[in-house]
């Protein structure tokens, strides 16, 4: 009777042994699928078989600390850095329009998500993250861009000029206010005083002074007078 009880207790223990087992089978298998954080597109194969896998910081050598580069297309936004001179004029939540410089043509919707609180001494910008408010396939990531934003007229004013774009040498002056000269009929020279909004290599954002379809002269400003006369050469 001692030798069957004895029997029962060995297999009890060689079943509990076999279960323990299983489950650090399990465990060790489950260690061997990797899960993405997020659902995405992958877009960069980091380590290679056979190579060490570890966090940032540990390890050393050729230990890696990542497996692959994931991309969500679905969330991807515009970092851009804003002049402090104008930083005043865009608000969380304030419309934008964004342009990519392969598809300068597109007009893509915008809005900006966070303004960083810290500016960068060196360069006078403070970062402005922008939001993607229409999906499109040519959106990339890392792609150069430029964003134009869209301020909100004062408190009890009328918004009624439309933002225009031109290019940097039809205007003259610098900070919040410039100088453009129209060319009306006959080719007589208008100087107009403007408001200045976003500034890039590309082109001025008018904030009003001039409305869209008007002509602009764009070489020679300093030899430009209010009321000369000037030859349009098409």
């Amino acid at each position: 009777m001692q030798t069957q009880r004895t029997l029962y207790d060995n297999a009890r223990t060689q079943y509990g042994v076999a279960q323990a087992q299983v489950v650090y089978a399990q465990a060790n298998l489950r260690d061997t699928l990797v899960r993405a954080p997020f659902s995405g597109i992958v877009i960069a194969k980091v380590a290679q078989i056979g190579e060490v896998v570890a966090p940032s910081g540990a390890g050393g050598g050729n230990t890696r600390t990542g497996i692959v580069t994931i991309v969500d297309m679905d969330s991807l936004e515009v970092q851009v850095d804003v002049s402090e001179n104008y930083i005043e004029r865009v608000e969380v939540g304030g419309a934008a329009i964004i342009h990519l410089d392969a598809y300068p043509e597109l007009d893509i919707p915008g809005s900006v998500i966070a303004i960083i609180p810290t500016a960068d001494q060196s360069k006078g910008t403070v970062a402005v993250r922008v939001a993607i408010k229409a999906k499109d396939s040519r959106i990339l990531p890392q792609m150069a861009a430029r964003v134009a934003f869209m301020t909100a007229p004062e408190k009890g004013a009328v918004q009624t000029v439309a933002r225009v774009s031109v290019p940097p040498s039809a205007v003259s002056g610098s900070g919040k206010t410039g100088t453009v000269f129209l060319i009306g009929a006959e080719g007589k020279i208008e100087k107009r005083e403007v408001a200045l909004g976003l500034k890039t290599p590309q082109a001025v954002t008018i904030l009003s002074g001039i409305s869209a379809g008007d002509r602009l002269a764009n070489d020679n400003l300093d030899k430009l007078h209010d009321g000369d006369t000037v030859k349009i050469l098409e």
